[in-house]
């Protein structure tokens, strides 16, 4: 008996959202307590459990409840070129996620079940991979309460320390996008923030995010605001003035350099000894040094003259360190 009741309380928690998605003017609980088949106080606390235990965007005006438009995916089929992509950008997600998240693990999982067999068992195995990871509690609530601010369009009060700060500062943050990144493995949420005497459009790394909390203030993303255009000059996520940088790669790793398109603004050229000039125009210098340093003794940084300079001063210590 309590088997079956558990049962039909999963099916109808998983009914109610379809319910309030299907209302667009939403529902109150009278109406949800007739269409489910249960009482008002039973629908109550059903709603409680969907917006606090399993974190759902559902909100309330007046008597009425409804839910985020866009939370429900409808029912797609892939064709099998588009199953295959959906594979590739799965074993990417999986492989810069460098710590166990449940929400990626489950969705890739979910993406399984509608892969051919083939393609499924693949993404399945590198699921459990994922699980192999490291555990963190605490990123996984930042992730969470950052997904429910963004999506809901709700502020989020946040203490966070930067990499060169010795403590946390709290902000006001208004999350306009996130975003994943191979670059360091890194997740990261940009958005307007405030805190006394800076504010602006700005990047936060989740890692460094000690503390979050919803508030019930709301916010509006800019119409005029650009994803694509503030990012096109990044080298990952961080966006600067541009800085113009020009690097001399050696013959034997040329081929490799001509086959990716590193940047937009890139621009190769041959030269006689058989290498190559790659001349870019980046906002920030932060994400492409390490790249830069990748290359080892096959890249020659001619520009910006401080980077060339901070090359040379790496260069000393790593002959004092190896001699």
């Amino acid at each position: 008996m309590e088997d079956d009741r558990s049962i039909a309380r999963a099916i109808r928690l998983a009914r109610i959202p379809h319910l309030l998605h299907s209302h667009t003017d939403g529902l109150s609980t009278r109406q949800l307590s007739e269409l489910c088949g249960v009482s008002v106080r039973t629908i109550q606390r059903d709603l409680n459990m969907l917006q606090i235990d399993l974190r759902l965007p559902i909100t309330q005006k007046g008597d009425y409840y409804s839910i985020l438009g866009d939370y429900i995916l409808l029912p797609v089929s892939f064709t099998l070129y588009e199953a295959v992509a959906l594979y590739l950008a799965s074993r990417l997600a999986c492989r810069h996620t460098d710590e166990y998240n449940p929400h990626v693990a489950n969705a890739l999982y979910k993406l399984s079940t509608v892969l051919p067999s083939y393609l499924a068992d693949k993404v399945k195995s590198s699921v459990e991979t994922l699980k192999h990871k490291r555990a963190n509690p605490h990123m996984v609530h930042v992730f969470e309460n950052l997904a429910l601010a963004w999506t809901t369009h709700r502020r989020a009060k946040i203490r966070y320390r930067s990499l060169q700060s010795v403590e946390a500062k709290e902000w006001q943050l208004e999350p306009y996008f996130m975003e994943m990144t191979g670059i360091g493995d890194s997740s990261y949420v940009v958005g307007h923030a405030a805190r006394e005497g800076k504010e602006g459009i700005i990047t936060f790394k989740l890692d460094r995010i000690e503390e979050i909390e919803l508030t019930d203030k709301t916010y509006d993303i800019p119409a005029d605001f650009d994803l694509e255009k503030q990012l096109a000059g990044s080298w990952g996520i961080i966006w600067g003035e541009g800085i113009d940088v020009e690097l001399k790669f050696s013959p034997s790793v040329t081929r490799r350099v001509k086959e990716t398109i590193w940047h937009p603004s890139q621009v190769i050229t041959d030269l006689k000894d058989g290498g190559c000039l790659l001349r870019l125009h980046i906002g920030s210098l932060l994400e492409i040094t390490p790249w830069i340093r990748g290359w080892g003794p096959d890249v020659e940084v001619l520009k910006p003259k401080e980077l060339r300079e901070q090359f040379k001063i790496w260069i000393k210590q790593l002959n004092a360190l190896y001699d």
